[in-house]
């Protein structure tokens, strides 16, 4: 029997995958930075890169993958309820760089260099700025609150890199929708036969 898959199931899939996937990641990485070098004050983390690429391709959806890498990063490092919180809130206002896709267009970011990876680093940006703002809320003292930015520094590189990396495979860093029409070109045809059979293979309910 021949089943199409929905665009919703298609999305649930996705999203599942790329959760395992930070998940995995995001653990190795902390793991091993703390194992490693357990005196550094540095901290190393994929959360913000994979965010921006979920942002990429699903909008407001990533913000499971933004609260997930939180309480990844923090039981990977043995954090403690505080920083569960910090993190797992703190990192949802990643979801401000929602604004920048707004104004200046998924497909002109994605097909720019320069424009993905400053997407990255303004997704992370507000992840540290987020959990800076619930630190403060929660009592700490503005000072230390500047150590989400200044230990988090690694991870701008890693960002950086790994979301250039995923603008230059085909579909990785595009948002889905479009990615699905442009790999079926039958889906945009103007005659009523295709406009059927693409709402038929791509129904969202």
């Amino acid at each position: 029997m021949n089943r199409q898959l929905t665009f919703r199931q298609y999305r649930v899939i996705d999203l599942t995958l790329f959760s395992l996937m930070l998940c995995v990641s995001e653990a190795i990485v902390v793991t091993a930075a703390t194992l490693w070098f357990p005196d550094q004050l540095y901290t190393v983390s994929v959360t913000g890169a994979v965010t921006a690429i979920v942002l990429m391709r699903w909008g407001p959806y990533a913000a499971l993958h933004a609260a997930l890498g939180g309480f990844v990063y923090c039981l990977a490092a043995h954090g403690t309820a505080a920083q569960f919180v910090i993190y797992c809130l703190g990192n949802l206002l990643s979801l401000a760089s929602l604004a920048f896709l707004r104004l200046l267009g998924g497909e002109r970011i994605r097909n720019d260099s320069f424009l993905s990876v400053g997407f990255g680093l303004i997704t992370l940006l507000f992840m540290q700025l987020g959990r800076a703002l619930v630190a403060l809320a929660m009592g700490t003292a503005a000072r230390n609150c500047l150590g989400f930015f200044t230990t988090d520094a690694l991870s701008l590189l890693f960002t950086g890199v790994i979301v250039w990396i995923a603008r230059r495979l085909d579909g990785i860093f595009e948002n889905q929708k479009h990615y699905l029409l442009r790999i079926h070109p039958w889906c945009s045809a103007r005659t009523s036969r295709a406009s059927r059979s693409c709402a038929s293979a791509w129904r969202t309910t």
